[in-house]
């Protein structure tokens, strides 16, 4: 999955919040959930714009970002 079909930044939309693509869903609300606990499930079900294919991949984006900051 490309970067652009994860996420996207406009700031037409949400004050230019990082959003998942294609929706007003920020991305630190996939991070607020997990941090207090939440399933991703229970975030794909607060939030049924997001695919779950956007969510893993945001996630996995994410890591490895931190995985190459670490190196």
């Amino acid at each position: 999955m490309k970067k652009e079909q994860i996420v996207a930044q406009d700031p037409g939309v949400m004050h230019g919040t990082l959003v998942f693509a294609g929706t007003r869903v920020p991305v630190e609300s996939l991070i607020q959930h997990l941090v207090a606990g939440d399933s991703l499930d229970i975030f794909l079900d607060d939030f049924p714009t997001v695919s779950r294919e956007q969510a893993v991949a945001y996630l996995q984006m994410t890591l490895e970002f931190a995985d190459a900051r670490v190196a």
